[in-house]
């Protein structure tokens, strides 16, 4: 296991790796070129524009301004700390803002347990010396003598821990309900003064009952008609579009190629631009590339042509999925928030998610394969953390070398050299750790998209469910018994079984040194390498250099990335198992979880501020989990002390920690009671109140022509643009085109008693502007 000197080894290496980080950072990202990879949010807001029109030469890439490097190194942390929370929430939104106090409520929560730990129970442990009675039985190192681990069976000391343990709970437990309370009035308060949108309206509906002679549409307009007679609105049907866009896609590369041989034909026009007919380009007949790629797009658009009808026509393509909207925001909640029929598994509603959160995709799923889906994904994610005990197994193998010594005398030439050990056991574990983690929330997120869920939120919701549970099993709790089976072998095979319990005992809070090495990895020089965006660095300039051929390209090839909720979370989430854990029964770890969340809290509101752009808002949907799953962490923190204490002979002091773990489930139940509410359900009386006062300002709202294509899905509005139309006609009984418009194209069929041909223009929903009328609050 690690000593000091291992650990200092590590320290040494992941903080030069993290101010290496820094200081490419601080270069890159005053240079010109490299604009869009370190302030993307602001070319999409319109605050920042290229540097190509407002520089000449070189300088239109490279910056010479040398007092801009010495600026630039540290200079971006007072700038990311100077922007007001208000201010965050107007610039990115509600999400970025929880997701940054997650941060603050760590520091919170361990700066006054870290001193009270590092005060109080370090002397208490330090003055135990219990481990040197067993050096001849059990490996260790001097990071053990400050645990709990060197506190002699029996002792008396062992009152002041559970003391601490319920200091610690308690103000855990107080500061989570502090923060609980704060976020659903922010919640509220944001819900509150947000302006009208369409998702305020409507309810997707899903399992939709199939009534012979009748179309889904009529189905579903007949059903709100009868048993929401006064505020039921219109409907929208959903079609199984996943070939359409995938054709729209195809058309969508073969147009940029044109864009991209026109203008290379503008710039030099005595020579026309060629290409070979076959395999990517690269072998065949060389033709005239302008007219291949025209010919090409003009086959294509025949194709989408029939698709398009085919999906209007055929039956089979209407899903058993329909967007409902309604006359008020209290009509729509109580369709969402109640039972609709007899049959508990038909007509299903829910909140609509705003339509940039929509997973169309999945409409598409039968509503009899979800549980099906499911079930494999739960089986697939089973199989899946036991698959990861293997590598895992071996990353403990190289923080114990001591104990694979005993096992493998052979390996003590290589290992007992001094650079190698430290390097082994200081750096290389958590490293491995870190690679071995690396592509697991992508495949995580590909299960949650098999499990069918219709919104992007929520499918991150449920990926960072996945990663956290994988990480508490495999992370947490397999280095922990991997690690001490592993490293305690020799003992476990030389000693009597009734003495095993004991040596685990003692065992389990020397693993304080493994994570104090992956701490160091993931959330010291990890962080850094996420503010110097390698990966988007690289992409960015290999596809400016190759694939990008217009502006268009250029904005696209931009990737702004978002807050990555599937893999930040369960990581934010693994810092505070580890902080309360560990803060009873190995408090040298504690300080490294601060430096953690100070510079973690720094570096990503820089990126909040100049990077990423949220490709929804949920206004905070996955705090309650993360309150639970603090909450959870508590629990593992008081049944492991109450199971290690019990190994102590601390017979005395351990049934009083039978109270904490009731205590803990008790103040989360009153939490869940009193607050989650916010976020699952939308007051009647709040809805009321904001349609009584819009009705009262807006008495000649049109609320038809605002809902109209809210929920049709994005391909259909591309290729209504593409065509230019202008018009589409809204029948009342029927889907049909009318004159006016282009080719039939998907309707939204309105249920009350308006005028049958009722005409209003095109508008899509990701030309809609929200403004966040949000006043200043801490």
């Amino acid at each position: 296991m690690a000593s000091l000197e291992d650990l200092a080894v590590s320290a040494f290496i992941n903080i030069l790796s993290a101010i290496g980080f820094l200081l490419a950072f601080a270069v890159l990202r005053v240079q010109p070129i490299n604009g869009r990879v370190y302030y993307p949010k602001w070319y999409i807001n319109g605050g920042r524009s290229s540097p190509r029109g407002s520089a000449n030469g070189v300088l239109r890439f490279v910056s010479f301004n040398i007092w801009s490097y010495v600026v630039s190194f540290l200079g971006w942390m007072p700038q990311a700390l100077k922007m007001s929370q208000a201010e965050i929430i107007q610039h990115a939104g509600l999400d970025s803002a929880i997701y940054l106090r997650i941060y603050i409520l760590g520091l919170k929560i361990f700066v006054p347990v870290t001193v009270a730990a590092l005060l109080v129970l370090i002397p208490v442990n330090v003055s135990g010396g219990t481990l040197l009675d067993l050096k001849k039985e059990i490996v260790f190192s001097d990071i053990d003598k400050l645990s709990i681990s060197n506190v002699s069976p029996g002792s008396e000391r062992f009152w002041v821990h559970l003391v601490m343990a319920y200091l610690f709970t308690l103000w855990s437990c107080y500061m989570l309900y502090i923060e609980y309370d704060n976020i659903a009035f922010m919640r509220l308060h944001f819900l509150a003064s947000q302006p009208r949108r369409v998702e305020q309206f409507s309810v997707v509906v899903r399992n939709i009952p199939k009534i012979p002679g009748h179309s889904i549409s009529e189905t579903v307009d007949h059903f709100f008609r009868k048993n929401h007679p006064d505020h039921y609105l219109g409907h929208q049907v959903v079609y199984n579009a996943n070939r359409y866009a995938k054709l729209v896609r195809q058309k969508e590369k073969l147009q940029n190629w044109l864009d991209y041989n026109q203008l290379k034909f503008e710039r030099h026009p005595h020579k026309r631009p060629s290409r070979n007919n076959r395999f990517l380009g690269l072998c065949g007949e060389r033709v005239d590339a302008i007219d291949d790629y025209t010919r090409r797009i003009h086959m294509l658009d025949k194709r989408i042509a029939s698709e398009h009808q085919r999906i209007l026509k055929e039956p089979k393509a209407i899903l058993p999925v329909a967007f409902v909207t309604f006359d008020s925001r209290w009509g729509a909640a109580v369709c969402a928030q109640t039972q609709q029929s007899k049959n508990p598994t038909q007509w299903l509603t829910e909140w609509a998610p705003e339509p940039c959160d929509v997973y169309w995709k999945n409409l598409a799923i039968p509503f009899v394969s979800l549980s099906i889906r499911r079930l494999l994904i739960s089986i697939s994610v089973f199989a899946l953390v036991f698959f990861y005990m293997i590598p895992i197994t071996f990353v403990q193998s190289l923080a114990n070398l001591e104990g694979l010594e005993k096992v493998a005398p052979f390996l003590r030439r290589v290992i007992e050299l001094k650079l190698i050990k430290s390097f082994l056991q200081g750096f290389l574990p958590g490293l491995a750790l870190k690679i071995f983690l690396y592509i697991l929330p992508t495949v995580l997120m590909i299960m949650s998209k098999v499990e069918g869920y219709l919104s992007l939120s929520t499918l991150e919701r449920r990926a960072a469910a996945k990663y956290y549970y994988f990480m508490l099993v495999n992370v947490f709790l397999g280095s922990i018994i991997a690690g001490t089976a592993f490293e305690q072998l020799y003992s476990f095979l030389h000693q009597p079984p009734t003495d095993i319990p004991r040596t685990i005992g003692v065992s389990i809070p020397m693993k304080a040194t493994f994570f104090m090495t992956y701490i160091m990895v993931d959330g010291w020089a990890g962080v850094a390498g996420e503010i110097l965006r390698l990966k988007p660095f690289v992409l960015y300039h290999l596809k400016n250099m190759f694939i990008v051929k217009t502006d268009s390209d250029r904005q696209k090839a931009m990737d702004p990335g978002s807050i990555g909720l599937p893999e930040n979370l369960p990581t934010l989430q693994l810092y505070f198992l580890l902080g309360l854990v560990y803060a009873v029964i190995t408090p040298l770890l504690l300080p490294f979880i601060l430096v953690f969340f100070i510079f973690a809290f720094v570096v990503y509101r820089n990126q909040i501020i100049n990077v990423y752009n949220q490709e929804y808002e949920s206004a905070g949907a996955f705090w309650p989990h993360v309150h639970t799953r603090i909450i959870g962490s508590l629990l593992i923190s008081q049944l492991l002390l109450l199971g290690l204490l019990s190994t102590k002979k601390a017979a005395h002091s351990t049934p009083l920690l039978i109270i904490l773990p009731v205590l803990t489930i008790w103040f989360h139940m009153y939490c869940k009671r009193r607050f989650e509410p916010a976020f699952r359900k939308y007051p009647l009386e709040e809805a009321m109140e904001k349609d009584t006062i819009e009705k009262a300002s807006e008495p000649n709202l049109n609320l038809k022509a605002f809902l109209a294509d809210a929920y049709l899905h994005p391909i259909f509005q591309i290729f209504e643009e593409d065509e230019e139309m202008g018009e589409i006609r809204v029948d009342k009984s029927r889907i049909q085109p009318s004159s006016t418009s282009s080719p039939s194209s998907p309707q939204y069929e309105y249920g009350h008693d308006s005028p049958t041909h009722y005409e209003y223009d095109h508008i899509s929903p990701l030309q809609h502007v929200y403004h966040h009328d949000i006043s200043s609050f801490d």
